[in-house]
């Protein structure tokens, strides 16, 4: 009977972890929206969105209810089932990704029932985020094919070859990270980040991995198809790119992917590199407030940092102008790849000096 009811709890926290990550992603991308144009308004002297409830707050919503009504075309020589599958795909994986990161410290209950915030912590994290990742590719890959428009092939085209590019160099990057933590983890990985200064130096993988982080970020950008790396949805040279042929919320699905993968990026790299939902002196405040609260405070750390990430992504959209696609490509084979690999010799090399091993 003891076993059934700890199923039971285990069965409605997952499923209640699940509904908030859904819907917080979903609601967080419906919000980065209005943000994004907010961040180019003051970038650009303008107001931005303003008519729309307080501040332009509905707007989002109103974009929402467009997207929802407007009329559903399926072009005639289109693969209606594929051209279907397309956009699904691309919003399942994007929403898939949010699983393995941990939003926070465990809270164990008065009855001592261990609460995770965490959907799933499995021992390969990070290889389950890449999986996912890269099937997200084939949303776009099948959406631009089963439309039956050329400029939407050659968009799909070059997001799958700038995907594969630029995959092998992140990948690369977060080797010297495993390196230095043992463990695939991500869970584990925010554990080794406790607090901000440990053992005389800082706790933080970006002090550990400055390189790192450089590397892992440019890539992340070529993975979310942002600026500087939007090659697959550029209006000046493809129209409209992989999505030129949808509409209503077959469209809003790419594009909502496109954000929730904006939000779940941030997040994974504040996990590995930027302490995740750690922060300074955290261990006094633990001292002076109930666990659950300590548990939503970090909770909050962690989507404070998680929003600078996701402003500077904006910020860098109305700065750096496009590459054009053979510099892209140039940047990413004989740039990033070969400084994941100088990166991997010295953390190495330093592992060995400092810990001989």
């Amino acid at each position: 009977m003891l076993l059934q009811q700890i199923d039971a709890a285990f069965f409605i926290e997952k499923a209640i972890m699940i509904l908030v990550v859904v819907l917080g992603s979903l609601g967080i991308a419906m919000y980065a929206t209005w943000a994004e144009r907010k961040v180019s308004a003051v970038m650009q002297d303008r107001i931005g969105p303003n008519r729309a409830g307080p501040f332009g707050l509905l707007q989002p919503i109103a974009d929402g209810v467009k997207l929802f009504f407007k009329e559903e075309i399926t072009p005639t020589g289109s693969t209606k089932f594929i051209f279907l599958l397309g956009p699904s795909l691309a919003m399942l994986t994007a929403c898939m990704t949010g699983a393995v990161v941990p939003w926070g410290p465990d809270y164990t209950t008065a009855s001592g029932y261990v609460l995770h915030f965490q959907v799933a912590d499995i021992n390969i994290g990070i290889l389950f985020v890449f999986g996912v990742v890269s099937l997200g590719v084939y949303g776009v890959m099948l959406g631009g094919w089963a439309s039956n428009n050329k400029f939407s092939l050659l968009s799909s085209i070059r997001a799958a070859s700038q995907a594969i590019s630029y995959e092998l160099a992140m990948g690369l990057s977060l080797i010297a990270l495993l390196m230095l933590s043992g463990s695939l983890s991500l869970r584990d990985i925010v554990g080794q980040q406790h607090g901000f200064w440990e053992n005389g130096w800082f706790s933080w993988n970006v002090f550990k991995q400055p390189l790192g982080v450089i590397i892992f970020f440019t890539c992340a950008l070529a993975e979310l198809n942002r600026t500087p790396f939007d090659l697959p949805e550029c209006d000046s040279e493809l129209n409209m790119g992989y999505h030129q042929e949808y509409s209503s919320m077959k469209l809003g699905f790419y594009l909502f992917a496109e954000y929730i993968n904006m939000f779940i990026s941030s997040s994974i790299m504040v996990t590995l590199f930027f302490g995740g939902y750690n922060f300074p002196f955290m261990d006094a405040v633990q001292g002076m407030v109930p666990g659950l609260l300590f548990s939503l405070i970090c909770v909050m750390v962690l989507l404070g940092k998680v929003i600078l990430m996701i402003l500077l992504i904006m910020a860098l959209r109305w700065t750096l102008p496009r590459f054009r696609y053979d510099q892209l490509m140039k940047l990413g084979w004989k740039s990033m790849i070969p400084l994941a690999l100088v990166n991997m010799l010295i953390t190495g090399a330093v592992m060995l000096f400092l810990y001989g091993k």
